[in-house]
């Protein structure tokens, strides 16, 4: 008798685990956010699927219950509940309640991951490097020889470095023209073009800047922070107008310049103006903190996400899925843009409302789509040129950076049309 009864529930037990599922909370209950991602991404990449619940939660995932997975949470120190299929059914009822503001979003293949980022060493890092490592979110890098012999489309995703796309070297002549590694960097973009077929590095990086555009129109997914979204725009709309000083490659700008500028080229920004001073580290008018001049300081410098309708706009309640929806303000080289300079087809997704400024958006262009995130590292407010490198297992819960790793998630979602 007593042989019958642990054999039933044995059995009992084999069946709950087969019909449970694994929650990983993303509200204040989450141990480690940013690794949580990583966790959902190696369920895509075993061939599995996850559910995204948006904002429940705080956003959180749900995949069927495998004692792989359950190991997986505990060795990387993501929080987890193990659930029956009554509680998980008691959940997805919730959320497909009309009235509540929370949607189920599939997540079906882990996307293919590009970093666009200079092989030799800068004295700067970057954030989404940083974050996928630390996520154990795998990736290549690439770069312009990469990009100039076609091979993006092999990627679903790409994060462009904090890079000049105008071909200036990111504006650090004033202040570093004799450093060493300024020098280097100069000396491998000049041989990179001229390998490529280019008479200048601003040429060669328009090539670039454009074959990205096309990667963007084809149905890819590009993702740009600091001064990358800037210089992006700024060489688009330049379409080889000469906007490049002496100091950097030998000859004067056009006098014309300003009046050249053809923002129908350009993803998110319009009418701005250049700024052609080689000795300043700005590149135009974009940057609604020039020169990190600002009555915003770390204790007050916050921006704010806008609350979007998981059931009728699932691209941006993706992108914003956070446990927090006020977060920590933090500068670049671009540290966010002026709303005056965004067109008007651009979405907002973040803001300093009191500043008149956006930190955070998003558009669409042709098949693809894409997203500017001002700043240059989330947890940390004023990041120099040769400061160390941020240690993310300090800041497992950064609001700032889930931002980053919901657009590395984004690629992976179901396609289903907009609700009208």
């Amino acid at each position: 008798m007593l042989r019958v009864r642990i054999t039933f529930l044995f059995v009992l037990i084999t069946a709950i685990c087969k019909a449970s599922s694994i929650l990983i909370p993303m509200d204040e209950e989450q141990k480690n956010h940013l690794k949580a991602y990583g966790i959902t991404f190696w369920t895509l990449k075993n061939g599995l699927e996850a559910d995204w619940l948006l904002n429940y939660r705080g956003g959180s995932f749900l995949i069927k219950y495998s004692q792989q997975l359950e190991s997986e949470c505990k060795i990387r120190g993501v929080s987890y509940e193990v659930l029956p299929d009554a509680r998980v059914n008691g959940i997805l009822n919730e959320i497909s309640d009309p009235s509540v503001n929370m949607e189920m979003v599939k997540l079906e293949k882990a996307p293919k991951i590009a970093v666009y980022s200079p092989k030799n060493k800068l004295p700067w890092d970057d954030a989404v490097t940083m974050v996928l490592t630390y996520a154990e979110i795998p990736y290549d890098i690439l770069y312009d020889d990469e990009v100039l012999k076609g091979n993006l489309p092999k990627y679903d995703w790409l994060h462009l470095h904090h890079e000049d796309f105008t071909g200036q070297y990111n504006r650090f002549w004033g202040n570093y023209k004799n450093a060493s590694w300024y020098i280097e960097d100069v000396k491998i973009q000049e041989e990179t073009a001229k390998r490529n077929g280019f008479k200048k590095v601003s040429s060669m990086k328009l090539a670039v800047a454009q074959t990205i555009r096309e990667f963007c129109a084809g149905g890819g997914f590009m993702f740009a922070m600091c001064s990358g979204p800037e210089t992006f725009d700024v060489a688009l709309a330049a379409n080889g107008t000469d906007i490049v000083e002496r100091v950097f490659d030998g000859d004067g700008s056009d006098p014309q310049a300003q009046a050249k500028l053809d923002f129908n080229q350009t993803f998110a920004f319009h009418n701005f103006k250049l700024d052609l001073n080689p000795s300043n580290n700005e590149f135009s008018t974009i940057d609604a903190r020039p020169d990190a001049s600002s009555s915003a300081t770390f204790e007050s410098d916050f921006f704010t996400l806008f609350d979007f309708s998981a059931k009728w706009d699932i691209v941006p309640a993706m992108l914003t899925q956070s446990h927090d929806k006020v977060i920590k303000g933090f500068m670049g080289q671009t540290t966010s843009f002026k709303r005056s300079f965004i067109k008007p087809h651009v979405l907002v997704m973040g803001e300093t409302k009191t500043m008149d400024e956006a930190k955070y958006i998003h558009g669409e262009f042709g098949k693809g789509q894409w997203t500017f995130y001002g700043g240059h590292d989330p947890e940390d407010y004023r990041h120099l040129v040769g400061d160390p490198p941020t240690d993310l297992s300090l800041h497992p819960n950064s609001p700032g950076y889930r931002l980053i790793l919901n657009n590395v998630l984004f690629p992976a979602a179901k396609k289903k049309k907009q609700k009208t």
